[in-house]
């Protein structure tokens, strides 16, 4: 396991928790955190072992109070060191959104536990989550224009399709904080609970998870939900459907799923996600910009 500074990644039982871990910070986000976050979801995608992963913050009162606005040596806050002319240059990289586009592709579900205040990229980085709790004392803000910049780590492909347009681009235009009330009313968490509780929640779902699911059924769910919702044509999804329906029906999984059904016991899948993903896996075609 890689060693880190910034955050902590611990396992237990087929279910991973990375704590972004900067106390005095309010943990604050960073070059640091982002590389981080990036190599400690490599390492849970690459352990069959883990079935779910739960990102939460450090402590009782953040989250992640976004981009630290005293960087690391110095320099730009938002935007990439190195000065590039052409803009249209790859090297031109949004360090939130090269940490969004690996959680995207991440292959085991992720569980966010929004523990406290979450703006700027302490909320932007939880979009890519599959399920959001938040604490009773959460705050978020996509406060982006209140800083004289724009909404980063790809929030806006994210944030309207799980909000709807017209409350991203109030929360967006408006730069408002708001509380996990409004949260919860608009979608953009699941449910809210009392901090002390709040992890309890997450683990239950995590553990659901783990100890119900294909590990492959539910990789292969993620990235067809992800992705397929998006396409204009339904006919998208259909290929990608019958192909995984396909294949996955003949795999030592679907039978396991089946034999433990009928025998009425708990499933014990063989099938991993490093060996047996689908032979069409991964279907799409984009960019490793990494």
């Amino acid at each position: 396991m890689p060693e880190f500074t910034q955050i902590k990644l611990d396992k237990a039982d087929g279910i991973a928790t990375i704590t972004l871990h900067r106390p005095e910070k309010m943990n604050a986000f960073t070059r640091t955190m982002m590389d981080e976050l990036i190599a400690a979801v490599d390492d849970t995608d690459a352990d069959d072992s883990v079935r779910a992963v739960i990102v939460t913050g450090h402590g009782d009162r953040a989250f992640c109070a976004g981009a630290d606005l005293t960087p690391e040596g110095g320099g730009h806050v938002f935007s990439d060191p190195n000065p590039v002319d052409d803009l249209s240059d790859t090297r031109v990289r949004d360090g939130g959104g090269r940490l969004t586009l690996r959680l995207f592709n991440s292959q085991k579900p992720l569980i966010g536990a929004c523990n406290g205040v979450a703006v700027g990229v302490g909320a932007t980085m939880q979009l890519p989550f599959d399920i959001r709790l938040a604490s009773d004392n959460a705050r978020f803000g996509f406060v982006f224009a209140r800083r004289g910049i724009t909404p980063e780590a790809a929030s806006s492909w994210f944030l309207p399709r799980l909000v709807g347009m017209q409350k991203a681009l109030e929360w967006c235009m408006t730069g408002r904080i708001f509380d996990a009330a409004e949260a919860l009313d608009a979608g953009l968490v699941r449910s809210v609970h009392p901090q002390g509780e709040l992890m309890d929640v997450a683990l239950g779902l995590a553990r659901e998870i783990a100890d119900n699911t294909s590990a492959v059924s539910v990789a292969m769910t993620r990235a067809m939900l992800w992705r397929l919702s998006a396409t204009e044509h339904p006919m998208m999804a259909h290929r990608v459907d019958s192909r995984a329906i396909y294949r996955l029906s003949r795999s030592a999984d679907a039978r396991e799923g089946v034999a433990s059904f009928l025998e009425k016991r708990a499933p014990q899948y063989p099938d991993k996600v490093s060996d047996n993903m689908p032979d069409f896996y991964p279907w799409w075609h984009e960019p490793d910009y990494r």
